[in-house]
């Protein structure tokens, strides 16, 4: 059962606008980590009645936001092929998750984070958090910061529902992943 962590990335007493968001989204990664890894192929797949969501569907349901947002969206780059099957069927994420072991979702979602924080890099080197997305669905162009913080706000509402299922399976509680 993996339960490697994202590195935790301190915070100063007064960031920037640039450190406040990067750093405030990686520790929602860190935290959203530390709810869905380190059990059991069954436990990550156990609902809480009467929702269907589980702990593997929102990994790989999060590894498909980060590359949505960041690879496709910000880069405008075609989504790794792990994702073909979207096409036909749009909550494939949350469905396919159950015949996912932990490790496999594992590696499925830091690629996606790693891709996503290399997309971050180039972005900001390419305009800041005022850069123009790429491929803004057709409507009106926005930014990079609306993206990482609409990503931060994607993780704190996912977080929360990983949490709960969390409790449940192990009684595991709190918002700071151990170091």
């Amino acid at each position: 059962m993996t339960t490697d962590l994202p590195h935790r990335i301190p915070i100063s007493a007064a960031p920037d606008e640039r450190e406040a968001v990067l750093t405030v989204l990686a520790r929602n990664r860190r935290t959203f980590a530390w709810k869905c890894f380190g059990l059991a192929h069954e436990e990550m797949n156990r609902r809480l009645a009467p929702s269907a969501l589980t702990l593997a569907g929102l990994v790989k349901h999060m590894a498909l936001v980060e590359d949505h947002y960041l690879t496709h969206q910000v880069l405008g780059r075609d989504y790794p092929a792990v994702w073909a099957p979207l096409q036909h069927n749009e909550n494939w994420d949350f469905e396919s998750a159950g015949e996912d072991s932990p490790e496999e979702l594992h590696t499925l979602w830091s690629a996606a984070v790693g891709r996503s924080e290399a997309a971050t890099d180039e972005a900001l080197a390419d305009g800041g958090l005022d850069r123009l997305v790429v491929d803004s669905g057709g409507g009106e162009p926005y930014n990079l910061r609306r993206v990482l913080i609409d990503l931060i706000e994607e993780y704190a509402r996912h977080t929360g529902h990983a949490d709960l299922i969390r409790e449940s399976i192990d009684g595991l509680v709190g918002e700071n992943a151990p170091d």
